[in-house]
């Protein structure tokens, strides 16, 4: 199964890779200016149509039969009869319980099966005294009841264990479609610059000995521009990109830099760099984390990266127990979290697919909480995602908020419901996450308001400082004595 979902997503981005190099290296749709804006390009067109066909393989996936908590009649009829052919065919009584009263022997076993099903030891017990006063053969019979009805369960957790794992591949071809979406926006999108804005380009890095071969530019829905551009240095010179940004950001009257992960300096040979409108925050942050006594390696881990789209992801997981197995699970965690991030995925469908693969692997007990936190650069629109992680606290001038979760770590089931919800940060705001270790350490029943007056007696203003002074505070609530991984995330916002 999981070798199958690998080729379809290789597929995928096979045939992205493919429509973009036809479209970059041949260079057609960048040349046609003559082109109407009507006109839909044949290439995206293409792209659109491979998303809509794993739009359609996600949604017959998804209209198939979904798991089942108990067995079905059938299945219980199915026993029954089995039961009774190698029980009862024997038995002298057969005639009288099996004639008039299968009704009331039907009705009997049916019961043991539905009372062994919930669980219930008070109702089983009750269940197995009336039986006894009906059949002579009451060891037996429920013997080997008990026997197909474990068979007929393992059954039910192996279909919904397949279920499940279809469910998972779904969900991976649902969002390689909205990804394949996205690229085909934003790759077609962009389109050669309007002629009066080549030509002023041209003049005003041509004075910093600046050769523009080509201006691309690529005008986004939050109205956030991004321009290319194909350029080399004359004379053997070497300009710094920031430079250039900065000469953009006065030709637009809007803050400009170049995207991440580009080149930093134009040199004489032709390079096309790409530069975005830069965000009005920044963050800086820091971490302070003390391991479990006793213990080597900390079951806690955690990502901070900043996106080339202006969002500021953290990322924080807690792996079940501790020692080197709880910090392998967490690790992994993270990992896949970052991977499927950076490749585009949504905070809410890379936790999911982070779920699915830890329930796919099967291994019992292989679970660990998510903690999510993304920042939107631009705005300081802060989206929070939770699966059974600790309260996140934010602290602005004399007041702290915290945003909780009940919901279950990632790992334990298929249908993972994370709790979202979004805040608005403002300059000199702080962010603090936590592993539940931390909070453990406080006054049970009073953990949350504790840690509010923690965060408010704090004085530091650093985010290194900040989350050392928290975790100084808590180690004083337990006597100096970490019993759990403990580990405190503190970041900072700033208007740039």
């Amino acid at each position: 199964m999981q070798e199958w979902i690998i080729a379809m997503l290789v597929i995928s981005v096979l045939l992205v890779v493919r429509d973009m190099a036809k479209t970059f290296f041949r260079g057609r749709s960048f040349l046609k200016a003559e082109q109407s804006a009507e006109e839909k390009n044949p290439q995206k067109e293409k792209v659109e149509r491979y998303a809509a066909s794993f739009r359609k393989l996600a949604d017959s996936f998804y209209g198939l039969p979904y798991r089942k908590d108990y067995l079905s009649s059938g299945q219980v009829e199915g026993m029954i009869r089995e039961t009774c052919e190698e029980v009862c065919d024997h038995c002298y009584q057969r005639e009288m319980c099996w004639g008039a009263r299968a009704q009331e022997m039907y009705q009997g076993s049916e019961r043991l099966i539905r009372s062994t099903e919930e669980g219930n030891p008070d109702k089983i017990q009750e269940t197995k005294s009336d039986w006894m006063s009906v059949c002579s053969r009451f060891s037996q019979y429920y013997e080997v009841l008990g026997s197909a009805y474990m068979r007929e369960r393992q059954k039910l957790l192996f279909d919904n264990r397949m279920i499940e794992s279809r469910l998972a591949v779904a969900q991976q071809l649902q969002e390689m479609s909205r990804i394949m979406d996205m690229v085909a926006e934003d790759l077609y999108d962009i389109s050669p610059a309007d002629p009066p804005l080549m030509t002023g380009l041209k003049k005003l890095l041509g004075k910093r000995h600046i050769v523009v071969k080509q201006v691309w530019v690529m005008d986004k829905v939050e109205g956030r521009r991004q321009i290319f551009l194909t350029m080399r240095a004359r004379s053997g010179q070497c300009i710094s990109v920031n430079e250039v940004a900065q000469l953009l950001s006065q030709e637009f009257g809007t803050p400009m830099a170049a995207a991440g992960g580009g080149r930093r300096i134009v040199n004489g040979e032709y390079h096309t760099i790409h530069f975005v409108e830069d965000v009005s925050y920044q963050i800086l942050y820091g971490v302070a984390k003390l391991t479990k006594e006793r213990e080597k390696v900390s079951g806690d881990n955690y990502i901070c990266r900043q996106e080339d789209a202006g969002r500021f992801v953290m990322c924080l997981s807690d792996g079940m127990g501790s020692g080197v197995e709880a910090c392998q699970e967490s690790e992994e965690v993270v990992e896949l979290l970052e991977q499927f991030l950076e490749s585009g995925f949504s905070q809410e469908t890379a936790a999911k697919m982070v779920n699915s693969a830890l329930v796919m692997k099967g291994q019992d007990g292989n679970f660990s909480t998510v903690d999510i936190c993304a920042v939107d650069l631009y705005t300081g629109i802060c989206n929070f995602l939770k699966a059974g992680a600790s309260a996140t606290f934010i602290k602005r001038d004399h007041w702290v908020e915290a945003i909780s979760s009940e919901s279950l770590a990632a790992g334990l089931m298929q249908q993972v419901d994370f709790e979202t919800s979004s805040r608005k940060l403002y300059h000199g705001d702080y962010l603090i996450m936590m592993t539940d270790g931390v909070l453990d350490a406080l006054p049970a029943m009073r953990e949350e308001e504790t840690m509010k007056e923690i965060i408010m007696d704090i004085h530091e203003e650093t985010p290194k400082e900040m989350s050392r002074g928290i975790l100084e505070r808590v180690l004083g609530y337990s006597d100096y004595c970490a019993r759990d991984d403990m580990t405190v995330l503190v970041a900072g916002m700033w208007k740039k």
